[in-house]
């Protein structure tokens, strides 16, 4: 096993001690929270259907918070162009254009 090696420093304006260790790594690790969205699969479904123009609801979730969640992914997925995320009367709609 490759030994850490340790270091101190000392700081004159202050006199504190800086420890610190260094351990190789052969590369940077991957990141550990998935990538996308909870509300991908919505999109997806309906991208799937037939369907024009839907409304969307989610148990919990008011319908301003489903439009901006929605809003955010629609902005980050170039295969979402020409899907509208709008809520009228407190209810959230998906409408293909």
């Amino acid at each position: 096993m490759t030994e850490k090696p340790e270091h101190e420093e000392t700081d004159t304006k202050e006199d504190t001690e800086l420890k610190y260790s260094f351990e190789p790594v052969k590369a940077i690790p991957g990141r550990k929270y998935k990538k996308g969205s909870k509300y991908d699969p919505v999109l997806d479904a309906f991208l799937k259907s037939k369907e024009k123009l839907v409304k969307v609801t989610i148990p919990g979730r008011d319908a301003n918070y489903i439009r901006t969640q929605l809003k955010k992914r629609l902005d980050a997925r170039p295969d979402c162009k020409g899907v509208e995320v709008s809520v009228t009367n407190n209810i959230a709609f998906l409408e293909k254009k």
